[in-house]
């Protein structure tokens, strides 16, 4: 039995694989398990000492949007319990994230093998309290109870126009998924 589930199961793919080829795909795109892909993010807009990161329109939350096989720095995170500074209004789309950003050297996608190896990368740089940067670290609400999505502010420094990866941990768009 478990012979011809996997016999369907391969039968399956190659048969959606022709699909997205018969539709302008490439082979590659068309095995969406050859390259794994993971999100990523960028700068949004400068404050006084403070930066928002978040998606734009190249962003996939849902996919990923960058090929594991790019290299490109990590936004990594050190939550410090920081209070809201004065001009910024967090609420879901641009919470606060309670803390600093930085982005490490650029660090090839499909060596993040797991979350863990992420957030060691980030300890490494920064040290032992950074981790990787996550899709729902901004918040907001009366006592920053609630957790966002799609962009935060923090304080820190990111250089402009840059991509970065940015972990998302309730979809498969992690370089390591």
């Amino acid at each position: 039995m478990r012979k011809l589930l996997r016999r369907g199961a391969a039968a399956f793919a190659a048969a959606a694989s022709l699909v997205l080829m018969s539709l302008g795909a490439t082979p590659a795109q068309a095995d969406s398990s050859a390259i794994p892909s993971g999100m990523t993010w960028t700068v949004l807009a400068k404050g006084n000492g403070t930066i928002r990161v978040g998606a734009d329109s190249a962003t996939d939350a849902y996919n990923g949007d960058t090929a594991a096989t790019a290299t490109l720095p990590m936004l990594c995170l050190r939550v410090s319990g920081s209070a809201v500074p004065a001009g910024i209004t967090p609420d879901f789309y641009a919470g606060w994230a309670r803390g600093t950003v930085a982005a490490t050297p650029p660090v090839l996608g499909k060596s993040l093998t797991s979350r863990a190896t992420a957030d060691a990368v980030c300890a490494q740089y920064y040290g032992a309290d950074w981790r990787m940067a996550e899709f729902h670290d901004g918040r907001y609400g009366a006592n920053l109870e609630a957790s966002g999505g799609w962009s935060f502010w923090a304080y820190g420094y990111v250089p402009d126009g840059t991509r970065f990866w940015a972990a998302i941990n309730d979809q498969p768009a992690n370089p390591w998924n």
